[in-house]
């Protein structure tokens, strides 16, 4: 199982191109082969805000649509030991739901997909993201949102 950031399951949804190769394979391998791909449950309120602000465009509501999100991934719940386990990590600009999702992925033993590059710069986790040499990304193209 992979855990996914919010901007890669904007991606998925709605602009697949943003992704590489490389991250393309690990998701089919991990649909195909794994127990799938799974997402923090902030992740939800993320994508909710997204849509009530205009960043992402729905043709369905948006209760639909989250209910499409929760059938197509696992959601992981915010635990103590996540929290826990986020409090000990870098400031990730500060944002508290990137924290979760580190802690998250941390606790349940995951590595994690995202272009954030502050993520991946703190080698805190494991993460799927830019090679240090410069050279094609395993994971994203693209900084997230």
């Amino acid at each position: 199982m992979i855990l996914v950031d919010t901007h890669v399951v904007v991606w998925l949804a709605f602009d697949q191109k943003q992704l590489s190769k490389n991250a393309r394979a690990a998701i089919d391998d991990a649909r195909r082969n794994g127990d799938g791909l799974a997402i923090s449950d902030i992740t939800l309120l993320e994508l909710a805000t997204l849509a009530s602000t205009g960043r992402i465009r729905l043709n369905i509501s948006l209760e639909s649509f989250l209910r499409e999100i929760e059938m197509r991934f696992t959601i992981l719940p915010i635990t103590g030991r996540a929290c826990v386990r986020a409090l000990g990590l870098p400031v990730y600009r500060k944002d508290p739901a990137d924290r979760i999702m580190a802690g998250t992925a941390l606790v349940e033993g995951l590595s994690l997909l995202t272009a954030d590059r502050a993520i991946r710069r703190s080698r805190a986790l494991r993460t799927f993201g830019k090679k240090r040499n410069g050279g094609l990304d395993d994971a994203c193209r693209t900084p997230c949102l």
